[in-house]
């Protein structure tokens, strides 16, 4: 089918076309695609009218939100559409249901709904409501954007104020990988692609360790949540701060849950852990760019060995982020990116996945941490924000996703897992030893 010129929204950046690689890779397991979640539990029914109204309001100042991701050759780019697809949708519990079953089983339903990606709405907003239970979901596919631009989009359907809603997606910026690429010359993107790939090189040295045994094909994303309370928060932050420093919080979550696997899983084959995350490029506060991956990757790696020496293993991971900067490795991968959206999604997707000396799987889970919201609870229409989690899809392996967040002084951690390769009970027993080690008391 021919696209014309004019109905071309947007090409994909370079960071967009990473986690289309990971979509293409989760659609290939039999599974949704590359789709992230962020929920909202409600105190009670919202002003409907009003966030239908703001949803309204957002999708026609950001197209992009109502566009179809089409192929063109070797690129990817957003279209516009004949028939805009529908992004608000209500659902009710009935009343011969139990009102928990009906959130979790719809919830469910939602995150592993399988469409084609040209069919699929970049995102979806979901209202959940019954007699006491009320949950705001949004689902939006990886290339349309990352979780501070979800954060972004949530703080526009808050914002009551007219004139404030305006500043959203302002100052109008392209792609902040562009926009960081372009800073140097020619010869510096190549100094920084081979340093990228020595980098890559050196982490491909040691097999990674996975969280799982089985070889079962995944058949659907299973998640659970667990909160802290206050004061079990405050004792993981005061811990984070004494390990790796004010700036470090994500990576003592990441050591505390290459601890906790290892304790579950001893005998699992491998020589180190090792964890993709990323860091977002926007300016701190910034309310733009709404849409778009404006991230680069990083990877922490650790041997087994120091893994299961507490003390040792944050040692490492410091001093392993305090290389990475020191060597501008934080932006080494940027143009390894753009690189790799020139490839085919299966050439991108190999190399962006398998260890280039075992051919096997470099992550041993998946980490996103989205730091601390500061989302006002009063300020969604009608009703007030009491809790938050977020979810996401994941490739098989690691079949293991973990992310974080606090909100209202609690720190929340999604446990996302693709069924049956992992289970509920081995994530109960996950979450046990992870909380042991976050609040020290692992021995």
């Amino acid at each position: 089918m021919s696209i014309k010129k004019e109905d071309i929204l947007e090409k994909l950046n370079p960071a967009d076309s990473f986690t289309l690689a990971m979509d293409e890779e989760i659609r290939k397991d039999g599974l949704a695609g590359n789709y992230g979640c962020f929920a909202l539990v409600l105190s009670n029914i919202p002003d409907i009218e009003a966030l239908q109204q703001r949803i309204t309001e957002f999708s026609q100042r950001f197209p992009v939100s109502q566009a179809s991701l089409r192929q063109i050759g070797r690129r990817f780019y957003w279209c516009k559409r004949n028939d805009p697809p529908t992004l608000f949708f209500q659902h009710h519990c009935p009343d011969n249901q139990n009102e928990a079953d009906f959130q979790q089983q719809t919830l469910d339903r939602i995150i592993n709904h399988k469409q084609t990606r040209e069919i699929s709405a970049p995102i979806e907003f979901h209202l959940l409501t019954g007699p006491k239970q009320h949950t705001f979901f949004i689902r939006w596919m990886h290339p349309f954007g990352d979780a501070r631009g979800a954060d972004l989009i949530l703080k526009y359907l808050c914002t009551a104020d007219d004139v404030q809603r305006q500043q959203f997606g302002l100052p109008e910026t392209g792609s902040l990988v562009n926009v960081q690429l372009g800073k140097y010359r020619w010869w510096q993107k190549i100094g920084l692609l081979l340093k990228g790939k020595r980098y890559i090189d050196q982490l491909d040295r040691l097999e990674s360790i996975q969280p799982f045994n089985s070889d079962l094909p995944p058949q659907r994303m299973n998640y659970t949540i667990k909160r802290l309370s206050e004061a079990q928060t405050e004792q993981v932050i005061k811990l984070a701060r004494q390990h790796v420093g004010l700036t470090g919080t994500s990576l003592y979550y990441i050591g505390c849950l290459m601890r906790a696997l290892e304790k579950m899983h001893p005998d699992n084959a491998g020589e180190a852990y090792c964890a993709p995350y990323a860091f977002n490029l926007r300016k701190q506060r910034a309310l733009t760019p709404m849409t778009g991956n404006h991230v680069c990757a990083l990877f922490a790696q650790v041997p087994r060995d120091a893994v299961q020496d507490r003390q040792k293993l944050f040692a490492h991971l410091k001093q392993q982020n305090a290389q990475v900067i020191r060597q501008q490795m934080d932006y080494a991968f940027l143009p390894l990116m753009w690189a790799g959206s020139w490839l085919s999604l299966t050439e991108y997707g190999k190399i962006l996945r398998q260890s280039h000396g075992s051919g096997k799987e470099r992550s041993s889970f998946w980490f996103s941490d989205v730091g601390r919201l500061d989302i006002p609870a009063d300020s969604f229409p009608g009703a007030e924000i009491k809790a938050v989690f977020y979810a996401c899809q994941v490739t098989t392996p690691p079949a293991l996703a973990f992310l974080s967040c606090i909100y209202r002084n609690q720190l929340t951690l999604s446990y996302n897992f693709n069924e049956p390769v992992g289970n509920s009970e081995q994530i109960d027993k996950l979450h046990q030893l992870m909380l042991a080690e976050l609040l020290g008391e692992a021995e």
